[in-house]
């Protein structure tokens, strides 16, 4: 994992985060002490492809909690590259033009290792993968078999170079926290408490629970 003397190794952290919650941090932490990046980039996604028919929250309200949740760490920054693009983003244009834009910089992609397994049906993942390193994020419950055998073919197919992430097993999601809210059941303690209040104030996910 060689890097230019004077570049940064800059980690993207991709997603609708619709919130976002702690698990998407405890992985940029992980991946930002395990691999010395320097910077985490939390970039939403503005329309993603696979998502084009769902009903996401505005793109102000995502990116105002990511705000909310990132600050006071140094290393984690909002990027909103792709909420502010026209039409859908695709993660190996995006990546190609950061590579382009900052050639004395490397980028690492985080994502989640279950999503792995469905990466040649992405677009161009061989654009992707010349522009970035990938990082898996492992649970705990993650076959390590099958993992690795995905790691062991993408890395053969398109001279991939892939990690894996060590992480907690911290069984949340996105969907899990709009379903709660929806059904006012508590949310504390899954995502930070100015992210949940933000949520509260502005009646996000058919109006959360204020405590």
């Amino acid at each position: 994992m060689d890097t230019k003397p004077d570049g940064l190794k800059i980690g993207i952290m991709g997603g609708t985060f619709d919130p976002i919650h702690y698990g998407h941090l405890m992985i940029a932490e992980n991946a930002a002490e395990q691999f010395g990046l320097d910077q985490i980039w939390f970039m939403p996604n503005g329309n993603p492809p696979h998502k084009r028919n769902s009903n996401i929250t505005s793109a102000e309200h995502r990116c105002a909690m990511v705000e909310l949740a990132i600050a006071g760490n140094l290393r984690f920054t909002l990027s909103r590259r792709e909420v502010d693009a026209d039409g859908v983003c695709y993660t190996y244009e995006t990546l190609a033009s950061l590579h382009e834009e900052c050639p004395d910089d490397r980028f690492y992609f985080i994502m989640g290792a279950d999503s792995l397994s469905e990466f040649e049906s992405w677009r161009n993942p061989d654009i992707i993968c010349q522009n970035a390193v990938i990082l898996a994020a492992v649970r705990d419950l993650t076959d390590d078999g099958a993992l690795q055998d995905q790691i062991r073919h993408l890395t053969e197919k398109y001279q991939a170079e892939i990690f894996r992430i060590q992480t907690p097993n911290f069984s949340i999601s996105s969907h899990n926290i709009r379903k709660r809210c929806a059904e006012q059941t508590s949310i504390r303690y899954l995502l930070p408490d100015r992210v949940r209040e933000y949520i509260a104030a502005n009646n996000l996910y058919c109006g959360a629970k204020k405590e």
